[in-house]
């Protein structure tokens, strides 16, 4: 449904009024025509909880914190972790001690929590400080577990005293219990952009609308539900290949419009400059079913394609402990694994690309993995394809036919009902009887936590490209809640490959190990991996450097716009 045109008006007026606002207080003028131009707007259709990197779970909170922090390391345009605000890093031979070497000069942005206003540099007990706050009850933040488990700890199991040091102003030490190769990718993560005590201390919990860091731009105005705005940050640490100070853009404007055809009509109008993913109800009218720009839109806007690291998935839950009546019913007959194997062999997941999801996406052929790391290999994992006499063996062979039919309860959430309604069919025409359940996010989600829902729908949207943090959904000391392993998969020979991957400096190596778990996960069959995502960005013909990239990182600090 579309919003009342005057709310329209509303939000639209609002970005515009602030954005002149905010372009006066750069140039100390107001903004001319070239001005107005190097405001950058984005909407943000979920909701943006806090500007405070400890509570960046999710795409809303990591894009706005993106944009005015920094961290140690950050991803090049290959996925490796590359300096950031360290200027090189060392890792020791027995790889549990990394050593860190920070840029001198770097400032926090100017802020009335420093003296005289003025932002202070950046030092290394700054990130002991950001680290450490990860833990502290009174952030409460979600943040933790890239450190736990990892880190130094105590006898008693809790964050050791000496497991971040400040050994001076610009050396930072961190040492971990055991050797985790994928640690560089963590420190990448949001979670750990560096934060001053100061802006902490003076606005408390009212940080989250206080933000304080050493990013390309810096904070101005929020007005919740409304619109966010930040300025250029005139002393960014940053430069391009010419000398010249980054970002290119004065000011970032980010609206809050939650109706996706509003949305997507705002974009049209040229009232935003970028769109990321269409929906389902946009898909259709944008695209062909071969993925290629309908007619009516060519020209008039950029589209960007790139593998995505994202793996949508259903799920089978192997432990009884938490199913019951109709769900335990399912749960038995679900741990058969020739049940679990003719399920997949059932799905035509090419067509379902084409028919249902317009070509967005790869066909889940291989493992878990997908195909945006470097261990994907369909030659080397290879997957289950679309064989339906295969599926019906393997069911008579369970003891399901004409006589005695599969019957399933698939749980799953509304978004994702046509591809659940596709899935239906496919299982329809070898004899699996299928109940599609719609359940509200939350709902679904608390299902699958506590393990209550014995066949269900899922994605997992990987936290930093490793293939660890897939693989890792199958360890068995992950089992949900605690952990993210949701189907509770339990293998003695998979979790000592797991154990030995994590320890494996030599890529090759590792890479191979990778590959040997994620041919076991094929195996077994705890998942059914349906496909492969791939991220979708629109553009206006006037944006340009701005990439799109298998993390959906928002990357502003280079986008020029015309």
């Amino acid at each position: 449904m579309f919003l009342h045109e005057s709310q329209l008006f509303r939000l639209t007026w609002l970005a515009a009024a602030a954005s002149t606002t905010l372009l006066a207080g750069c140039s100390g003028a107001g903004p001319s025509a070239a001005d107005e131009r190097r405001v950058f707007r984005y909407n943000q259709p979920e909701a943006l909880t806090s500007l405070d990197p400890a509570f960046a779970r999710n795409q809303a909170n990591s894009w706005a914190v993106a944009q005015l922090y920094n961290g140690l390391l950050e991803l090049d345009t290959t996925l490796l972790p590359a300096p950031a605000l360290a200027r090189r890093y060392q890792i020791s031979p027995d790889g549990r001690t990394y050593t860190f070497v920070l840029r001198r000069g770097v400032r926090f942005q100017d802020s009335e929590a420093f003296a005289g206003g003025r932002g202070r540099e950046v030092v290394a007990s700054d990130f002991v400080y950001s680290f450490r706050r990860l833990f502290d009850a009174k952030t409460a933040s979600p943040g933790g577990w890239i450190f736990r488990g990892k880190v130094l700890e105590d006898k008693a199991g809790a964050i050791s005293d000496t497991c971040f040091v400040a050994a001076n102003d610009s050396t930072l030490r961190i040492h971990l219990k055991a050797p985790f190769i994928p640690f560089l990718g963590i420190l990448t993560m949001p979670y750990a952009y560096v934060v001053p005590h100061e802006a902490v201390e003076k606005y408390g919990k009212d940080f989250r609308e206080h933000p304080v860091g050493t990013g390309p731009f810096q904070f101005k105005v929020w007005d919740e539900g409304n619109v966010l705005l930040y300025h250029r940050n005139p002393s960014y640490w940053r430069h391009d290949a010419n000398g010249r100070v980054l970002p290119y853009l004065d000011a970032v404007a980010i609206s809050f419009i939650a109706d996706r055809k509003t949305e997507f009509l705002t974009f049209l109008q040229g009232k935003l400059d970028f769109l990321s993913g269409i929906r389902e109800g946009s898909r259709d009218l944008i695209l062909n079913p071969d993925g290629s720009v309908r007619a009516d839109f060519q020209g008039r806007f950029q589209l960007q394609k790139a593998p995505y690291l994202n793996t949508e998935y259903l799920g089978i839950q192997l432990d009884s402990a938490g199913l019951s009546g109709e769900q335990a019913r399912q749960g038995r007959a679900l741990r058969d694994v020739r049940v679990r194997q003719a399920l997949n062999y059932a799905l035509n997941k090419p067509e379902l690309l084409s028919y249902v999801l317009n070509h967005v996406g790869r066909p889940g052929l291989s493992g878990f993995v997908p195909a945006a790391l470097p261990s994907f290999s369909v030659a080397k994992v290879p997957g289950y394809t679309f064989q339906q006499q295969r599926a019906r063996e393997l069911l008579r062979a369970a003891g399901y036919g004409p006589g005695r039919p599969l019957q399933l309860r698939l749980s799953t959430v509304a978004e994702r009902k046509a591809v659940a309604e596709y899935l239906q069919k496919n299982w329809a025409d070898v004899g699996v009887q299928v109940q599609i359940d719609i359940n509200q996010s939350a709902a679904q989600q608390d299902l699958v936590d506590n393990g209550r829902t014995a066949f269900f729908s899922k994605s997992w949207l990987g936290d930093y490209p490793d293939a660890e943090n897939y693989l890792a959904l199958f360890y068995s000391p992950n089992f949900s809640p605690a952990g993210p392993d949701k189907t509770h998969y339990k293998s003695a020979e998979y979790d000592q490959l797991y154990q030995q991957a994590i320890r494996e400096q030599d890529v090759a190596r590792r890479t191979a190990l990778y590959q040997q778990m994620d041919r076991l996960v094929v195996r077994d069959c705890p998942v059914i991996p349906l496909y492969y995502d791939e991220i979708i960005r629109l553009t206006q013909n006037n944006i340009h450097h701005l990439t799109a990239n298998p993390t959906n990182q928002l990357l502003l600090e280079r986008v020029r716009k015309d």
